[in-house]
């Protein structure tokens, strides 16, 4: 399965362009989300949402959509996952509504900030804080404190849970990094982008995570018919169980053999409005394909 899809859905460089014009500010999600397979929410990254939000992004979508949630910036770039705040931090974003996306929860992304050096200990205590299923984020969600002010800490059915990691410093290229990953089952996203971030291509669970953040500047530019089709390509193969022959891996380590493996692209090149366009035209490359 591979799901292609953008980083966020609320520009106003996008009104008239992407988004027909006279096209209700309110109803953006709904059309977003008939275009491409998938969305990341990106405000979640920012400060906690409420329930009513998460409720009613869920019924904007079709029945089919996932969501990817981003993880709260408190524990990653200030509290920076190192002290005895993390777990409550943790318990306030999952019980701020996320659960109520039910079956539509897809993956969620931790980013962690370029100036965060690669700490093995803080980074296996991270990791194991991680809910691996809707079960065990229910029952750290009720260790909520006052910050959240409308809690949700419930679930229809125990599903599970899936993590991104994105990092943005060199420190992190050593084979100890892929390999913790791997322990935990938290996917590494491939990060393509003009910044000096490192790109690695290791495979540490059942699933990839991709970000395509521009091919000019940061979140700008789109990306070529040429890269587009080399983008193709390699998300076939990593779909169908295997990885390209050219695969850029930290760890000499090649991955597991698998049947299949589930695929999440989302591009970031949001600004003037490449990022819905390009998704659009690499669905079609896998259709055709």
């Amino acid at each position: 399965m591979i799901r292609i899809g953008i980083s966020g859905w609320r520009y106003d460089g996008w009104r008239g362009v992407f988004y027909p014009k006279g096209l209700a500010q309110r109803r953006e999600l709904e059309f977003a989300s008939r275009a491409v397979d998938s969305i990341e929410i990106n405000g979640s990254h920012y400060a906690l949402q409420t329930l009513r939000s998460y409720r009613a992004w869920y019924e904007a979508t079709p029945e089919d959509f996932v969501f990817s949630v981003k993880g709260s910036r408190y524990l990653t770039h200030m509290l920076r996952v190192r002290d005895d705040k993390a777990r409550p931090a943790m318990a306030n974003f999952l019980a701020s509504g996320v659960l109520a996306l039910e079956e539509k929860l897809g993956p969620m992304l931790w980013q962690f900030p370029p100036n965060f050096a690669f700490d093995p200990e803080r980074m296996a205590r991270f990791l194991a804080l991680l809910p691996h299923n809707t079960h065990s984020a229910r029952e750290l969600a009720r260790e909520h404190d006052s910050r959240v002010k409308q809690p949700w800490c419930e679930t229809r059915r125990r599903r599970p849970i899936r993590h991104a990691v994105e990092i943005r410093h060199d420190s992190f290229c050593t084979p100890e990094f892929p390999a913790l990953l791997r322990r935990h089952r938290v996917a590494l996203v491939i990060s393509d982008a003009v910044a000096d971030w490192p790109y690695a291509e290791d495979i540490t669970s059942n699933f990839l995570y991709l970000r395509l953040h521009g091919s000019q500047t940061l979140y700008g530019g789109s990306y070529s018919d040429k890269a587009l089709h080399r983008w193709a390509d390699r998300l076939d193969r990593w779909a169908s169980g295997h990885e390209p022959a050219d695969a850029q891996r930290i760890s000499p380590r090649r991955p597991r053999k698998a049947a299949h493996r589930d695929v999440y692209c989302y591009f970031d090149n949001d600004q003037k409005v490449k990022a819905p366009f390009d998704a659009q035209r690499l669905m079609r490359l896998l259709q055709k394909a």
